[in-house]
């Protein structure tokens, strides 16, 4: 399964290397209709485009927030024309696994439609709360502007790290060398005492 999640994040990273605010708008689509195509790789990767210079990460920002609404429509209308049957049969060939929908129905089923709008800043649940409000044929106009204003900060924020990422990459790089040094030291020590308490607890 990990290495399916690691072929399947290659190709959001590839989608915006090869068209750009494109392979954004594409990659988000498919996360949002339940296509586990991580949106934390293809956001991050479109910030560190940004930082070359090749689009604004406002630009990639806005790009992903669209494809997470036509993405999530989809979504929406699998949950009202077909609901949990539908995908309980066909979900396998999107690497569907149902209890990612048990955790968006429990949020849906306690908080109602609000859970559209807040869950959108949450992995997982925010890939998979589109289904059931489709489910419960939420009001389509109140599904359309909790998604939209829900995927802004999740968007921004992550197109934006991306971006300062790459804008500030060998001043952090910098800093990482002595950080890592410091852990090694640190798990080197942690390992040692171990060994020390464990030779001790057999005498």
């Amino acid at each position: 399964m990990q290495s399916i999640i690691e072929y399947i994040s290659n190709i959001g990273v590839q989608l915006v290397d090869a068209i750009g605010l494109y392979g954004i708008f594409i990659g988000m689509v498919l996360e949002s209709a339940c296509i586990p195509i991580p949106s934390e790789v293809i956001m991050l990767s479109g910030g560190l485009a940004a930082a070359s210079g090749s689009m604004s990460w406002q630009e990639v920002a806005i790009a992903g927030v669209l494809g997470n609404v036509a993405g999530s429509v989809i979504a929406y209308y699998v949950g009202v024309l077909g609901g949990r049957k539908l995908l309980n049969r066909y979900g396998k060939y999107v690497f569907f696994r149902s209890s990612h929908l048990d955790q968006a129905e429990r949020w849906f089923g306690r908080y109602g439609k609000g859970s559209v709008f807040f869950t959108r800043n949450l992995p997982f649940i925010r890939t998979f709360i589109s289904l059931p409000a489709g489910i419960a044929k939420m009001k389509f106009s109140t599904f359309i502007i909790y998604t939209f204003l829900g995927c802004i900060p999740w968007n921004m924020a992550l197109a934006y790290a991306g971006y300062k990422w790459g804008a500030n990459a060998d001043r952090l790089e910098s800093y990482m060398h002595p950080i890592s040094y410091a852990i090694a030291v640190l798990l080197v020590g942690l390992l040692v005492f171990w060994l020390f308490r464990k030779k001790r607890s057999r005498v």
